[in-house]
C-alpha cells in the first residue's frame, strides 16, 4: 500500500484553496493590464499572500500531524529526518 499524505484527509479543501488563489492571481494579472491603482493591486497581492500562507500553514500542521508523528513512531533515525525536514519547512516559510 502506498503511504498516504498528511493532508489527503482535507485535499479537496486546499484544493478549493488553490483554485481560489489561482483566480486572485489572474485577478492580479487583469488588474495590472487594466492599469488599477497601485495600492488597490497590494491590497489584493497582499490577500492572496495570506491565503498561500494559510494553506502552508495547513499543510505544515498536517505534515507534523501525520508524517513526523508517524516517523517518530518508527524510529530514532527516520523521526530525526522527518523533524529536520519540517524545520527547514518552517525557515522557509518564516522568510517568505
Amino acid at each position: 500500500m502506498a503511504h498516504e499524505h498528511g493532508y489527503i484527509s482535507r485535499k479537496d479543501d486546499y484544493l478549493t484553496r488553490l483554485r481560489r488563489i489561482e483566480g486572485q492571481a489572474r485577478g492580479l494579472q487583469r488588474m495590472v493590464d487594466e492599469e488599477k491603482y497601485c495600492i488597490d493591486i497590494l491590497t489584493q497581492v497582499a490577500a492572496m499572500t495570506k491565503a498561500l500562507h494559510a494553506v502552508s500553514i495547513g499543510l505544515l500542521e498536517d505534515h507534523l500531524n501525520h508524517c513526523v508523528v508517524d516517523a517518530a513512531r518508527a524510529g530514532d533515525d527516520e523521526a530525526r529526518e522527518k523533524v529536520a525536514e519540517a524545520t527547514e519547512a518552517i525557515a522557509r516559510l518564516v522568510r517568505s
